[in-house]
């Protein structure tokens, strides 16, 4: 009996090469399903790469009585989220022709980084700056009062001055562009609205926009320990009130340029207030003797 031997395949000479214009087009569409699979699985942010978020109800109402399609994005909503203060909201950025996009809960939880966003948020291009001009142009008919923030770095602190700002009239803020807190979704959140409000002029070099400010005929003030207790201050005419970083105060390059100093009396063990708090201290004291 014979046995049959079993079939022997002939190797095969040389390299496989797969046709370059194949592997170009299955290449292409593995990248595309990526794509697809990242934008499924990362929302919206790609969406507003460049965008500031604002959230909170107040600050979104605030947010949208003054702005407009050309610098919202888009108004995010909670989904099944209802209330007469949403349902407001909502016809307002639709009257402006304002994307609303209803969105989950975990989402809007993600764009916030876990901020009490109360089931709105907008994406908004970012804030716009005023020019030291635009501040004068804004303070018109009456002697200005400005508040020169030197290197703030908390958002929060900066959002609470401009509330103060805000309540008592100030005519502008200025500060610097580098190593300093700018206009962010959190400090749109802690000014609940009043960012819309008080024009913000960003400066290249605090101490140069200084001397324009006196060049101007400003009368600028600092904060100092041995400076005039706060509550002789008489703070008439066109004047500018710096205040300095949280913990080192105020810089020696722009602490040279003041025409004059204040200082708060404290009693206390702990010889030094937050920054946003001396601010709103000096302001309203600013305003009382400004007999406005």
């Amino acid at each position: 009996m014979v046995k049959s031997q079993p079939n022997k395949r002939k190797p095969r000479s040389g390299k496989f090469h797969r046709d370059p214009t194949q592997k170009a087009a299955r290449d292409e569409r593995y990248e595309r399903a990526q794509q697809a699979d990242r934008r499924q699985h990362q929302p919206e942010e790609s969406e507003a790469a460049d965008a500031e978020f604002v959230f909170g109800r107040h600050a979104v109402e605030e947010a949208l009585k003054v702005g407009s399609a050309a610098n919202i994005n888009k108004l995010f909503v909670q989904s099944e989220l209802k209330s007469d203060q949403v349902h407001a909201i909502v016809k307002a950025a639709q009257s402006k022709k304002i994307l609303v996009s209803q969105v989950p809960k975990a989402k809007l939880d993600l764009l916030t980084d876990g901020g009490n966003h109360q089931g709105v948020m907008l994406a908004m291009s970012p804030y716009a700056y005023a020019t030291i001009a635009d501040l004068f142009d804004h303070a018109q008919g009456h002697d200005p009062f400005f508040v020169v923030l030197d290197n703030l770095e908390d958002p929060h602190n900066l959002g609470s001055i401009l509330r103060t700002a805000d309540a008592i009239g100030v005519d502008g803020l200025i500060i610097p562009k580098h190593r300093a807190v700018g206009l962010t979704s959190t400090v749109a959140k802690v000014s609940t609205g009043a960012i819309e409000h008080v024009p913000v002029a960003r400066v290249t070099n605090l101490a140069n926009a200084i001397r324009d400010l006196k060049d101007r005929g400003v009368w600028v003030f600092g904060t100092a320990m041995d400076g005039q207790d706060f509550r002789q201050w008489d703070a008439h005419g066109p004047i500018a009130l710096v205040i300095g970083n949280e913990g080192k105060g105020i810089s020696p390059g722009v602490a040279k340029l003041m025409d004059a100093t204040v200082t708060i009396p404290m009693v206390g063990h702990v010889q030094s207030l937050n920054a946003s708090v001396a601010a709103g201290i000096l302001m309203y004291q600013a305003f009382s003797s400004r007999g406005q």
